[in-house]
């Protein structure tokens, strides 16, 4: 039995074997962390500079943004330049790292998200009372507990994932390092690893997930009573989008997460983690921010005033 302490390294999976296709889904996914840099950063600067955007609602769009670049930036850089040089090798302090990170990223993300609900179940549905729920001792409070337990979750995760000895092999069936994939290369025990998994995932993961649809299902009661068609539909258009996203990163990492995988489902893993490791980031500062008219006029704003400072 080798022992975890001797793994000096592991072997990430490359996309595909062919150059070709390699190269293209490669630049496919360098082209999605570019957009979702530019997008976030965008969203960053114009909430930051424009004084009408510092609310409750944009505070929390900016820290979600700062997030999403980490979170994207933890794993697409590493696996790009492994895919274009075929350098595939991680060492094992770098897949610790990759692991806590992800994790850290994700589960304040999915607590980001729902703080996020709870600001616009106020907004439409208590407007009078939202300048006192939503203050901004509440801002920085809600934010300061999602960083606290963040890196508590994953390094409890991490540290009972790397106390396990490897011995089956140190290829990792993914483009990035995650637990249900070193898993399978334990020659330990692995039942206690996978029901603090399934645990932590129904209570912090469902927990989330509950209180964000409930918390949707009363905003669109409340919007059903709104008499003008035209209000109604932009509610919905706005609310739909949110729970797309987090129907989409919660079932994904689900399924990646809670299911027994074999070795035969390598490719099926490997793109739902893009679902849940990258889609989100990508797809967050349109959904959130891009489409909102504040947003535009901000951008279009800072733009000329650039603009005319060159002049």
């Amino acid at each position: 039995m080798v022992n975890v302490s001797t793994v000096t390294e592991f072997l990430l999976e490359g996309f595909a074997e062919a150059w070709e296709l390699r190269l293209l889904l490669s630049m496919l996914l360098l082209l999605m962390y570019l957009a979702t840099l530019l997008g976030n950063l965008i969203i960053v600067t114009v909430t930051t500079l424009d004084q009408n955007l510092h609310t409750p609602m944009y505070f929390f769009l900016r820290n979600l943004s700062v997030l999403d670049m980490c979170y994207i930036s933890v794993t697409v850089p590493n696996a790009c330049i492994n895919s274009f040089t075929k350098h595939r090798t991680i060492s094992l302090a770098g897949c610790v790292m990759q692991v806590f990170f992800v994790l850290f990223c994700a589960s304040v993300e999915l607590m980001f998200l729902a703080i996020m609900a709870q600001d616009r179940y106020v907004a439409v549905c208590q407007p009078l009372h939202y300048p006192v729920i939503m203050n901004h001792q509440f801002c920085v409070q809600s934010t300061l507990v999602s960083l606290l337990i963040g890196p508590i979750y994953a390094a409890v995760h991490t540290g009972n994932t790397f106390r396990l000895s490897f011995c089956q092999s140190n290829m990792v069936h993914q483009f990035f390092c995650d637990i249900p994939s070193l898993l399978r290369l334990s020659c330990s025990d692995t039942f206690n690893s996978q029901l603090l998994i399934l645990l932590s995932a129904l209570g912090l993961g469902g927990g989330c997930f509950v209180f964000i649809i409930l918390t949707y299902i009363r905003i669109f009661s409340t919007v059903m009573k709104i008499p003008a068609k035209e209000e109604r539909g932009k509610a919905f258009s706005t609310c739909v989008p949110h729970i797309l996203v987090v129907t989409v990163f919660l079932s994904s990492s689900s399924v990646v997460y809670l299911r027994q995988s074999s070795s035969t489902e390598i490719a099926q893993d490997m793109i739902l983690s893009v679902f849940y490791a990258i889609v989100p980031p990508f797809l967050n500062p349109v959904i959130y921010s891009l489409r909102n008219k504040q947003i535009k006029g901000a951008v279009s704003k800072v733009i000329l005033r650039n603009a005319n400072s060159k002049k």
